[in-house]
């Protein structure tokens, strides 16, 4: 084959790793980008004292190894000073050795000194220096492993929950989450507060710091591949431009959404919120069935908090309770899912249950799991 008949492939695959290498160093850039803002769980490892006062002792070791190794051939080495090395002068030359000062005073002179230094001493040296340098290492490679776990959890997560605000209403709904059997793991929050953002990371959550209501902010929770999202902001006009960008990046998640003002609730749903929970009117109507009777109230109470008295849970149909009546169920239905419509108890199509309805009933409380 001619030359100019090789040159085609020879620039397609130059093209090929061209695309390849600027690809990586890309993917490097989004990396490093997200490894500033992104927050991962703590891992607890060993208190910064400990690790210290262990490189402290190692260092030490070092020390005492170097220093017996050049005492038990002390009359291979020259002390220019009165020509004879004892202890301490042995001590004194496996310091400045191992420190690299090296004055040079005492000296290996024989054959087998010599050959000690270079097979044993200075590879002590070198490990002597990594002990003391140790810790700043560490603090130089820590952005790189943040790096390696930002990605490797990029290129991992999805199907997940993304909550948006970490207030008392973001606290609560991932303790519900949490509660109903969803790992920490598959939740992700996303904050402007840089405070709120490490608490959740103290809390065992992935988190990203950032203005949800741009999409690159949304970008890193991995939005584009969540499952469900929950808009839980101070503010409505925030909930509105956070729960419009969400849904241009994700057509398929399931989008819930907090409001203050019942007003507000036909643009949520405009932006492309699924579902909205008002806070304002729902504390209003607590608040008035409160006041008529304290006992209904407590009962709503339990109702809402998981884990506690009573619990509201939708699950699907057995086998064996296709067919039958709502009311032979073990636990109290109050309500159906069949297909996309919601039907209350009273419902005379519940006659019968069917297969794929999925039931809401009111059982006793089951304590939430612990999470690691």
């Amino acid at each position: 084959m001619k030359d100019h008949e090789r040159q085609p492939a020879g620039q397609a695959r130059l093209s090929l790793f061209r695309s390849l290498w600027y690809r990586s160093r890309s993917e490097a850039r989004d990396d490093a980008e997200a490894g500033r803002s992104i927050t991962m769980p703590m891992r607890i490892g060993v208190p910064p004292l400990q690790q210290v006062l262990r490189r402290l002792a190692m260092g030490l070791l070092v020390l005492a190894l170097t220093t017996l190794i050049v005492y038990a051939d002390h009359d291979g080495y020259n002390d220019n000073s009165d020509g004879s090395v004892g202890l301490l002068d042995a001590a004194y030359y496996a310091t400045v050795t191992l420190s690299t000062t090296g004055y040079g005073d005492i000296t290996p002179v024989s054959d087998t000194a010599r050959l000690v230094n270079i097979l044993v001493i200075t590879p002590l040296r070198v490990v002597f220096l990594i002990i003391l340098v140790g810790t700043t290492l560490e603090v130089l490679t820590e952005r790189t492993r943040q790096q390696v776990r930002v990605h490797r959890w990029r290129t991992r997560i999805s199907h997940h929950v993304v909550v948006v605000g970490y207030g008392t209403k973001g606290r609560h709904a991932v303790e519900t989450l949490v509660g109903q059997g969803i790992p920490k793991d598959r939740i992700v929050i996303v904050d402007a507060q840089r405070k709120s953002a490490l608490a959740a990371g103290d809390d065992g959550l992935v988190s990203v710091t950032g203005d949800a209501t741009r999409s690159e902010t949304l970008l890193k929770a991995e939005v584009q591949n969540a499952a469900r999202v929950i808009v839980a902001p101070q503010r409505d006009d925030t909930a509105a431009l956070v729960t419009l960008t969400a849904r241009q990046l994700n057509r398929r998640a399931t989008i819930v959404v907090a409001a203050r003002e019942d007003e507000n609730v036909p643009l949520l749903k405009q932006s492309g919120a699924d579902t909205v929970i008002t806070s304002s009117s729902s504390a209003g109507r607590l608040l008035g069935v409160s006041m008529v009777s304290p006992t209904v109230a407590k009962t709503l109470e339990n109702l809402m908090t998981l884990g506690n008295g009573l619990d509201l849970i939708e699950r699907p149909v057995s086998e064996a309770e296709v067919g039958e009546a709502p009311r032979s169920c073990s636990d109290q239905v109050v309500a159906v899912v069949r297909g996309k419509e919601l039907l209350d108890y009273t419902d005379p199509r519940l006659a019968r249950l069917q297969s794929g309805d999925r039931v809401i009933t009111v059982s006793r409380a089951v304590p939430a799991p612990e999470q690691a």
